[in-house]
């Protein structure tokens, strides 16, 4: 039976909270959530780099000299790959496709993982009410400073636009809905703190799937 500490809104401790066995007593499968990881950064990629092509390159139409007579080899455009400001040969473009496509079922079942080994690790705590009315860091300052969370997974039942601007003074910690949570984030953060009914949601979210 897994538990967790449970804290109020001042970040006074309270008690612990036993999480759900079915999230958070998941056996860890390592190359399962590698594979899941690997998925997960393949598809974030951005394809930047795109270069063109003796086709696609400005200028070029006419020949730059007679095929025969002048003593020189012979060309057909300046725009060759073999000429300076051609084209170029097998080139990166924006055509390519890092998408790694995995099982539905193998993903969520990664994830569940990823927050079994958070949960057994002590690396998982609770909060009964995250709020922060005006937007500002000075309000949820002295709850994270009492339950010692300076970098990690806060996990809302759902975002709130003044969490998200109170919390951009602190770079260290990231904000996430619980129906967005994925393996990636999960084992990249160091502690995980979950809005009391986050859980709920999370088990809303992957528990029917």
């Amino acid at each position: 039976m897994v538990k967790a500490k449970l804290y109020n809104k001042e970040g006074q401790e309270k008690g612990e909270v036993q999480l759900n066995p079915k999230i958070f007593e998941i056996a860890v499968n390592e190359i399962l959530v590698k594979q899941a990881i690997e998925a997960v950064l393949a598809n974030r990629r951005l394809v930047i780099a795109d270069t063109k092509n003796r086709g696609e390159v400005r200028g070029g139409g006419k020949k730059p000299w007679n095929q025969k007579g002048t003593g020189r080899a012979r060309h057909g455009s300046i725009r060759s790959p073999l000429w300076r400001g051609g084209g170029v040969t097998f080139g990166p473009n924006t055509d390519r496709n890092f998408t790694k496509k995995i099982n539905k079922k193998v993903r969520t079942k990664a994830l569940l993982m990823a927050l079994s080994d958070k949960a057994q690790n002590e690396k998982t705590i609770v909060i009964d009410e995250l709020t922060a009315v005006t937007g500002k860091t000075k309000e949820l300052s002295q709850a994270l400073k009492g339950m010692k969370f300076n970098r990690g997974l806060v996990v809302l039942p759902k975002m709130d636009k003044n969490l998200v601007r109170a919390l951009n003074n602190l770079p260290r910690i990231e904000l996430i809905a619980a129906n967005s949570l994925n393996v990636y984030d999960i084992v990249k953060a160091y502690r995980v703190l979950f809005v009391e009914a986050a859980l709920k949601e999370t088990e809303k979210t992957f528990l029917s799937k």
